[in-house]
């Protein structure tokens, strides 16, 4: 098939297979100590009631990638020590990123995640919504255990941010007035919330000055927020069977992310009023639908280019730390994270 041939959504298909089926960041240097925060996450199903722990058990096998935690140990790492408080701290933020998954296919009525079934699609909602609650309350349990007052207190502010910014999202759901501003709070406090903790609290439990703890929360922030607008791209252009979940349900609901934020703002206004329509009206909006508009290619650069932006500004956060492995690892995510926008948009 020639250039004329293909469309902007096969071509993006076509780029979104070479795509890893799980992303894995460059964490060889702290692999190691993520095999021991992985057996303490499963280890924490045991703190539960016999008939709740099978439960537990299975969602922490089918969450997150991990990413957290890595950070969390990098980021204590290029401040001077990547070791058992950081791999507990990754922990705790990683079992609130848990509960947040369980919650998030809820609402998304999602049926896959890591190529398993959902804890929503095998025991339904109401079980689902309790599991996740449980967890919350796993983490925060945990993160009192530290004997500082501040790091419970980050992490609860952390799980609280999460909470919210899911209610904003589902607030403003089909809102045609949502704003950039608007999108970028709510994922700063979605996602970013719990990526910066982590680089914050590796580096305070490491005995980081304060200066050095407030660039690492900020390096999170924009990282966290450069990867949920990747996020945002790939539920656009990803193919299921690759990346391992189930995507476009963020059109189906009504979430406006960035991508549809630049398409809207591109069309013409014959293509935005029917976007407008079939929103207000709560219709379908698919990906062959959006693929109609001249710039849909361009919106989905726009946003990576945005993310990119992001992650630069979060190289530039890391110069003041020592020229050290686990400095240079935090800087190595960037540049994957750069590799899987390029990937994205190809």
């Amino acid at each position: 098939m020639n250039d004329s041939q293909t469309t902007p959504e096969t071509r993006s298909q076509d780029a979104t297979a070479a795509l890893p089926g799980a992303l894995r960041f460059p964490f060889e240097l702290v692999k190691d100590d993520l095999a021991e925060v992985d057996a303490f996450i499963s280890a924490q199903s045991r703190a539960f009631d016999p008939g709740v722990e099978g439960y537990v058990n299975y969602v922490c096998q089918i969450g997150g990638k991990r990413i957290r935690p890595a950070l969390s140990l990098l980021a204590g790492g290029a401040v001077g020590m990547a070791g058992k408080p950081q791999r507990e701290i990754g922990a705790v933020v990683e079992l609130v990123h848990l509960a947040t998954l369980i919650h998030d296919d809820i609402m998304d009525g999602a049926d896959l995640r890591r190529e398993m079934p959902t804890a929503c699609s095998k025991w339904g909602p109401t079980l689902s919504v309790l599991l996740g609650d449980s967890l919350f309350a796993r983490a925060l349990e945990l993160a009192a255990s530290f004997g500082d007052p501040q790091v419970c207190a980050a992490v609860a502010r952390a799980a609280s941010a999460v909470c919210q910014g899911e209610i904003l999202q589902t607030q403003r759901r089909f809102d045609l007035n949502l704003s950039r501003a608007d999108y970028f709070r709510i994922i700063e406090m979605k996602t970013g919330a719990l990526f910066a903790v982590a680089c914050e609290l590796g580096a305070r439990l490491a005995g980081a000055a304060d200066a050095d703890q407030a660039a690492l929360r900020d390096f999170g922030m924009k990282v966290g927020t450069a990867y949920q607008i990747y996020d945002d791209c790939l539920d656009l252009v990803g193919h299921e069977e690759v990346v391992g979940k189930t995507l476009g349900t963020d059109l189906a609901r009504g979430k406006l992310t960035l991508p549809v934020l630049n398409l809207v703002a591109s069309a013409t206004p014959a293509q935005r009023e029917k976007l407008n329509r079939r929103l207000l009206e709560n219709e379908p909006i698919d990906v062959s639908a959006l693929a109609g508009i001249a710039d849909y290619e361009g919106a989905i650069e726009r946003a990576a280019t945005t993310a990119r932006d992001l992650l630069t500004e979060a190289r530039e956060l890391l110069d003041p730390l020592p020229d050290t492995p686990h400095r240079a690892g935090l800087e190595q995510v960037t540049r994957y994270l750069d590799a899987l926008l390029d990937a994205c948009v190809a």
